[in-house]
């Protein structure tokens, strides 16, 4: 166990419980505000797939039944724009997470090999390069990196935790810079369909990848667009060879979607409705939150898309979560997402209601 802990960082949630026992004791209860986890209800008819296919006495197939690649590659092409997205060119996972955080050490990687991941990043692509062994670097421009050794590149837009929304010319320059130096990209596009003041594009679209997904896979979740964190539902669309080695290796590794969330995912995106109804939810409590947060004093930094205010008071992030913590609201401090976060907070606008409401009574 000792070999396995010292390649990985410390688990840095662990830190916040101090502030998470201050925030609690506040007379109003915890308004919690840190973790991106979806609060609201799990669309009927998701649910309804789901009881449905609950007699699912056999194993699954890791690459899914023909009905749920028909929708998820259906999907790509109607919500994405890509162009002839065929079964070879799709692949279900069991949570992106799971994805990200294995990805390095089922295409091989290793010591030598080089990772690479934006400055400011959701830290499980780190993680991923460590348990591979591999090395890892963060960039602010990653057609400036240095491509001997880098063998994967992950970009995410809108990013996890500024929400940040990558351009369609920064997309396209990247790609090109990737395919020419024989480098893998992987685009996080979890947050895709939560853009706000931007319209998220992926790299599938053909304006972005000319057509051809040679070199470049997407990841998307319905984690966030459907409220189904805990269904563990999401995939990869993109090059077929890739994902080809892949499914082998997934095979081996028994990594299967259960059947009962293969069959809510097929109801989930083929329903645009209650992505639309949620969308409502989060855009009303984000109006509310940012208009309380730049009340009370704070700067907003990009925040265009995703489910996160990147806030800052200009001072440590450790004292804001301190700060907030005193009117019983638990934020995530920016380093967590990378040294380049020390003065900023993410804000999560996935708490209830009733409980924005109460931070931005506190706020006033």
């Amino acid at each position: 166990m000792g070999a396995v802990s010292s390649r990985l960082p410390v688990f840095p949630w662990d830190k916040l419980e101090p502030y998470k026992a201050t925030a609690a004791a506040h007379p109003g209860g915890i308004v919690d505000l840190s973790v991106g986890t979806p609060v609201d209800p799990v669309p009927d008819l998701v649910q309804k797939a789901l009881t449905a296919a609950s007699d699912s006495p056999g194993y699954p197939t890791v690459w899914g039944t023909p009905a749920l690649r028909d929708a998820i590659s259906g999907w790509c092409e109607h919500r994405l724009g890509a162009r002839e997205v065929t079964h070879r060119n799709v692949l279900p996972v069991v949570g992106s997470k799971e994805l990200v955080a294995w990805l390095p050490t089922q295409l091989g990687l290793g010591p030598g090999d080089r990772v690479a991941y934006p400055r400011l990043a959701y830290p499980t692509y780190e993680v991923g390069a460590r348990l591979a062994r591999a090395e890892y670097v963060a960039y602010d421009d990653p057609t400036e990196l240095d491509p001997e050794g880098l063998k994967l590149l992950w970009l995410n837009s809108p990013s996890n935790p500024t929400g940040r929304v990558l351009s369609k010319d920064e997309l396209t320059r990247t790609v090109a810079w990737a395919r020419e130096h024989g480098v893998l990209l992987f685009s996080d596009e979890c947050y895709l369909e939560l853009g706000w003041e931007a319209e998220p594009v992926s790299v599938l679209h053909p304006d972005v990848c000319g057509g051809s997904f040679e070199g470049i896979v997407a990841v998307h979740s319905l984690s966030k667009r459907s409220n189904l964190a805990g269904y563990r539902a999401a995939f990869l669309a993109g090059d077929a060879d890739v994902l080809g080695e892949l499914l082998q290796i997934r095979k081996h590794g028994g990594m299967m979607t259960p059947a009962p969330v293969q069959a809510a995912t097929i109801a989930a995106l083929g329903d645009d409705s209650h992505v639309t109804e949620q969308r409502a939810r989060y855009a009303a409590r984000r109006a509310a939150l940012r208009d309380a947060l730049l009340g009370h004093g704070f700067r907003i930094e990009h925040s265009e898309a995703s489910l996160y205010l990147w806030a800052s008071r200009g001072e440590s992030c450790w004292d804001t979560v301190a700060h907030l913590a005193g009117l019983g609201i638990l934020v995530a401090p920016g380093d967590f997402y990378g040294p380049a976060g020390d003065q900023f907070v993410r804000v999560a606008f996935t708490a209830t209601d009733e409980r924005v409401a109460a931070a931005v009574e506190r706020l006033a």
